[in-house]
């Protein structure tokens, strides 16, 4: 009897392992190791953008840092340093995400709220859009900004090309690391998160 009741707690066990590594590779965990230096790119002084045209979000108010990392080269990042991503399944024009659920479990969306603190950056690409469960999230030139739950460090870049999907943003919302960044070329949906 002692035997099965083991049998079944390894078996369950086995069973979320496999759960944990599924979601994991659903959402594609290659990537990039890489790691950004915390130094500005920019000099110039930060600025404030409004997150919300005429209104203020629940989140507290973001800030958006640049950074230069050895392979990728100018990078955005958020105020601890942590690298931020775009999602090629997103959309710029009309702003609009398209990871929810266990998506956004793994790639955190960056939340807006009130105004947004920008350096290296152009406060006017700065914006937010409304999520699927209504919440406020900021976007770079449109596309939705995500951190990488992996990047358990400030500068790590290894949600850098995971699923060929996402990719860190530039200071103009494009894909860092790629020989043509558009910020505005979103790729055809279907490929994997």
């Amino acid at each position: 009897m002692r035997s099965n009741s083991r049998t079944n707690r390894i078996a369950v066990l086995a069973a979320s392992g496999i759960a944990v590594a599924a979601l994991v590779a659903g959402c594609g965990s290659s990537g990039s190791g890489g790691t950004a230096s915390s130094t500005p790119a920019g000099s110039g002084a930060a600025s404030t953008a409004p997150a919300t045209p005429g209104g203020s979000g629940s989140a507290a108010p973001a800030t958006l840092n640049t950074a230069t990392d050895p392979k990728l080269g100018t990078i955005v990042t958020d105020g601890a340093g942590f690298t931020l991503y775009r999602f090629d399944q997103d959309t710029a024009q009309p702003p609009m995400s398209h990871c929810n659920g266990n998506c956004a479990s793994l790639w955190p969306p960056v939340p807006a709220g009130g105004s947004v603190t920008v350096k290296g950056i152009d406060s006017k690409l700065v914006g937010t859009v409304t999520r699927a469960d209504g919440s406020k999230q900021i976007t770079l030139n449109g596309w939705p900004a995500y951190r990488y739950a992996p990047d358990k460090q400030p500068g790590d870049t290894k949600g850098q090309g995971v699923g060929g999907t996402w990719f860190a943003l530039t200071p103009a919302g494009g894909k860092a690391g790629v020989a043509s960044s558009t910020p505005s070329a979103p790729a055809t949906p279907g490929g994997g998160y």
